[in-house]
C-alpha cells in the first residue's frame, strides 16, 4: 500500500495547474482512504477534487485540469503551459480573477506572436 505524505507530496508539485486551487488542499477520509481535497479559486465555484493518496496516480493532475477546463475554460487551461513557474500562475490567476482578462494575465514570455481565442465564453463567465 503507498502512501504519501502532504508535505511530500507538495514539495514535489511543480504543475501551474495546482494555482487554480486553495495552495493546501484539505485532508480528508473517504472510506478509509486518504486523499488531498483541492478547492478551486473560481469566483462563485464550490467544486472540490479529490485526489486519493493511495494509488498509483496520486500525482497525476487528470481532474484538476479537467475541472478548470470547466470552470475557467480552454483558453485558460491552454495559457498557463507557459507559465514559468506556480507562483507565477498564482500571480496570473488573481490578476484574471480580478478583471477578468486572460492577455493581462498571462502576458507571453519571449518572442512570439499573441494570439486571441474566437472561443464563445462558459455561463460561469458570463455571470
Amino acid at each position: 500500500m503507498l502512501t504519501l505524505s502532504t508535505e511530500t507530496l507538495m514539495e514535489e508539485w511543480s504543475s501551474p495547474i495546482y494555482a487554480f486551487f486553495v495552495p493546501i488542499p484539505d485532508i480528508v477520509y473517504i472510506k478509509g482512504h486518504r486523499a488531498h481535497e483541492f478547492k478551486c479559486l473560481g469566483k462563485g465555484c464550490k467544486h472540490r477534487v479529490c485526489q486519493f493518496l493511495d494509488t498509483e496516480d496520486a500525482k497525476s493532475t487528470g481532474k484538476l485540469c479537467r475541472h478548470i477546463r470547466k470552470c475557467w475554460g480552454e483558453d485558460v487551461l491552454n495559457t498557463i503551459g507557459g507559465a514559468e513557474s506556480i507562483d507565477a500562475t498564482h500571480e496570473g490567476v488573481k490578476k484574471y480573477s480580478e478583471n477578468r482578462s486572460i492577455t493581462d494575465a498571462f502576458t507571453k514570455k519571449g518572442k512570439g506572436k499573441v494570439s486571441y481565442s474566437t472561443w464563445p465564453h462558459t455561463d460561469m463567465q458570463i455571470q
